[in-house]
């Protein structure tokens, strides 16, 4: 089955050494452990919030079935492909935190009963009382995903990556290591200035920071509790000596970054533009545009969209009724590809992976400014 897998979805021309077909197989056991529990919880949540929401699941679309298939296994083939061509270390391959995640399940599956009445009643404004809200924009001020406290507390910053993991099956990092490689095949030699936009728990500046050696890394978010998380995460096992080198996150709002202009070689920034509005769209890629270094990398990555997706098309549709997500309609109708040509990047490149995408370019001499913003 291994072999015939490796046939099917690896890149043709040349059969996997023993040792790379080990590797595989161990890739393969360790992905479809993972996989297979998820996908069960992923179907029990879906039928219990359908429940509560009192909608009736939708008609079984068998082209849709096999067309998430194929993406899942050509996702996995392309992470196995990146890593055994040396594009990214191989030991990435095999950075699951599935400790964490038990220890973090047993709070998930309690927190379970408040998602559901939050769904039941439409409350995407049940948030902390404690908390100064009137600090974040308004468009912020809500519980995406209908995940308690929004981004407003540590308990949510703690389940957020499992959270993220039971939405996407156990493929959430597999797919940031896309936005990953991009940056590794397209950015300067040598060690770069990198901005991760949006950064969350730094799941991405994790794998960066493994990746690019002697890189100066930086992430920025809006929530102070997740921020807080993303320190102590990154900070986890380092000592003294590797604590100096560790990237620096920050709380600010992506509107406005605090660095001069042409300060980093590389920005990125994952799932987080579907979040926003139209126009603080716009304002954050203004943003993300400012502060490169005329020449510098732009990588973006995020739900897929109909340019590149139409055989999800379903699929994303029912993600934005399932999920509170305001801004997903509108963000399927504002192409990031033509965004950034628009705005005057060169060489735009988009690659589809999963459910998602992965859209870069590179900041031209001139560099207009993104349109649509003034």
């Amino acid at each position: 089955m291994l072999e015939a897998l490796a046939l099917q979805y690896l890149p043709q021309g040349r059969a996997l050494e023993p040792r790379e077909l080990w590797a595989w197989g161990r890739y393969v056991a360790l992905h479809e452990a993972v996989r297979v529990p998820l996908v069960g919880g992923h179907m029990l949540a879906a039928a219990l919030a359908r429940t509560v929401a009192r909608r009736a699941a939708p008609p079984r679309d068998r082209a849709l079935e096999r067309a998430v298939r194929q993406r899942y296994w050509t996702l996995l083939a392309v992470d196995f492909e990146n890593a055994r061509r040396g594009v990214y270390p191989e030991a990435l391959l095999f950075d699951v935190p599935l400790s964490a995640y038990g220890a973090a399940l047993p709070r998930f599956v309690l927190d379970a009963p408040s998602i559901l009445a939050r769904i039941d009643a439409g409350d995407f404004q049940d948030l902390p009382a404690d908390v100064d809200l009137s600090a974040f924009p308004a468009y912020y001020r809500r519980t995406f995903h209908w995940q308690t406290d929004g981004y407003f507390s540590r308990h949510s910053a703690e389940l957020y990556d499992l959270g993220v993991e039971l939405l996407f099956v156990g493929t959430a990092d597999v797919m940031r290591r896309q936005a990953l490689a991009e940056v590794l095949r397209r950015k300067p030699r040598g060690p770069v200035r990198l901005l991760d936009v949006g950064t969350g728990t730094a799941r991405f500046l994790r794998q960066a920071r493994v990746s690019l050696p002697g890189s100066e890394l930086h992430g920025v978010d809006l929530s102070p509790w997740y921020v807080g998380h993303a320190r102590r995460e990154l900070a986890r096992g380092s000592d003294e000596a590797g604590a100096a080198a560790l990237p620096r996150v920050d709380v600010a709002n992506a509107e406005s970054l605090p660095f001069p202009d042409a300060s980093f070689d590389v920005v990125t920034s994952i799932f987080v533009l579907h979040e926003l509005p139209r126009r603080v769209r716009r304002a954050v890629l203004r943003e993300m545009q400012r502060v490169l270094v005329p020449g510098g990398l732009l990588v973006l990555e995020d739900a897929a969209q109909p340019s590149e997706a139409s055989d999800l098309l379903q699929l994303l549709a029912q993600f934005s009724k399932d999920m509170h997500e305001p801004f997903f309609a509108d963000y399927q109708e504002d192409d990031l590809a033509e965004l950034l040509s628009e705005a005057g990047f060169t060489a735009v490149r988009t690659q589809s992976h999963f459910v998602a995408k992965v859209v870069s370019g590179t900041k031209g001499l001139a560099g207009r400014r993104v349109p649509g913003v003034h």
